[in-house]
């Protein structure tokens, strides 16, 4: 941004929650860039804002505000667009995909700790909004290379793929800047849950497993198994039939045994199980700060969040929270203040704050639950262990033994080989796709 701030202003887009942290950054690293919130002002202002613009300001507007005043950041020619977090822009078809690729920009630039989340469409999207037509088009893409990849293991078109892409990559990977980190550890701890939970949780799973297999039934042969739709599309596919509603059942299964697996009280409240691992997480947490440590706490489900608050509150121990609800200046402001220390746990949603904040005021990371991909997990560890962390970062996964989490687990290493095998030229895996999400759930248990 320095070395081109003369010839013109830039644009930088990203998540709301990083927005701030790109106004101070600016100001502690490059002070000669004007940095400004396009966020911070009424619709009179943000217009004089942009109209204004030029060399060396640096416009920083969330993708949210880009989608819905696209007319404005839109409406005029920039040196430089920049794409922070651009996994947000993973699914080409969204509106807010479409706004940005309109944008008119001299140089883009986009960023992203998980090019590849979940599928190499991911790649396709974000590569699509910097270099237009190098992939071709998304059904091109999926015939050449995403089909073959991911479900033939096909090396030729992996190799092909890499050297098309390779010459517009730069990957800085953390073992490249190990010399600035201190070393980090990872514990996958298993929590026994009581007799009672663990009944009700092999109960839970085999009435998911026979409403799943009632379902493949009635589905025949275009049922479950022969979909190639992810977890991002099973996720979204709003019950459009066929296999695309069948994966969606499964994964509506899958997401109540995994809030179970966290604390009953988040499926089944009336029968009021306090599960192991809320238990578990106070009797850690308390080991903690008697130890002169911070804890960040990462979960996909703001309830269990609310319940891990109350066994702080219960115990003492002062926090910060941080979900999708908070609004952006809060964001900050609950950020700034525990790095000042003011909190020993931060709780923190892992879609809202897992990407962009920095956090090293904690030398301890808490991911409550597991989640499908363990690259938005290397996110979440991320807000701690970055460069400015002086002190050894240890990371615990809290497991569930005998739940869903265990499989879980087990399926990180394939997640990751997807990604490297066109980053890195490693081996590939295939994406967790209807089946898989169907042996995930069915497993070897009946």
């Amino acid at each position: 941004l320095l070395r081109r701030a003369a010839d013109g202003p830039a644009l930088v887009l990203a998540p709301t929650s990083v927005c701030a942290n790109w106004i101070a950054e600016s100001l502690k690293f490059a002070p000669s860039l004007n940095a400004q919130a396009y966020g911070e002002r009424d619709e009179a202002g943000r217009a004089a804002l942009v109209s204004a613009a030029g060399p060396y300001d640096v416009i920083v507007a969330s993708y949210s505000l880009a989608q819905g005043g696209s007319d404005v950041l839109g409406g005029r020619a920039w040196h430089t667009l920049v794409l922070d977090e651009a996994q947000a822009l993973k699914n080409a078809a969204t509106q807010r995909a479409r706004a940005v690729a309109a944008y008119e920009a001299n140089f883009r630039l986009a960023l992203s700790g998980t090019p590849v989340e979940n599928r190499l469409s991911d790649l396709w999207s974000i590569m699509n909004l910097i270099n237009p037509g190098l992939l071709g088009s998304a059904n091109q893409f999926g015939e050449r290379f995403a089909a073959p990849i991911e479900r033939q293991r096909d090396m030729v078109a992996r190799t092909r793929l890499r050297r098309l892409v390779s010459p517009f990559l730069l990957r800085r990977t953390k073992a490249e800047v190990l010399q600035d980190l201190p070393p980090r550890t990872e514990i996958i701890h298993r929590i026994e849950p009581s007799e009672q939970e663990r009944s009700f949780l092999e109960a839970l799973r085999r009435s998911a497993s026979e409403r799943v297999k009632a379902l493949s039934e009635q589905g025949g042969p275009g049922g479950l198994g022969d979909r190639a739709g992810g977890v991002g599309a099973a996720g979204g596919a709003g019950g459009a039939g066929g296999g695309q509603s069948s994966s969606f059942q499964v994964l509506a299964e899958l997401t109540r045994l995994r809030r179970a697996a966290c604390d009953p009280r988040l499926v089944a409240p009336e029968l009021g199980i306090v599960g192991a691992k809320t238990q578990e997480f106070e009797r850690l947490v308390r080991e903690l700060v008697d130890g002169q440590h911070k804890a960040l706490v990462f979960s996909q489900f703001t309830g269990f969040l609310k319940l891990l608050a109350e066994r702080l509150d219960g115990c003492g121990i002062t926090y910060q929270y941080l979900d999708g609800s908070t609004p952006a200046a809060e964001r900050a402001k609950r950020v700034q203040a525990f790095q000042r220390g003011e909190g020993e746990v931060f709780l923190i949603s892992l879609k809202a704050g897992g990407f962009g904040l920095n956090l090293t005021a904690a030398d301890y990371v808490l991911i409550v639950d597991p989640w499908w991909n363990p690259a938005a997990e290397d996110q979440a560890m991320g807000r701690a262990h970055r460069i400015g962390q002086q002190r050894p970062v240890t990371v615990y996964r809290l497991v569930t033994a005998g739940s869903i989490e265990e499989r879980i687990v087990e399926l990180h290493s394939d997640k990751r080989s997807l990604a490297d095998g066109i980053l890195e030229d490693q081996g590939d895996a295939a994406p967790l796709d209807a089946q898989a999400l169907r042996d995930l759930l069915l497993g070897d248990a009946d």
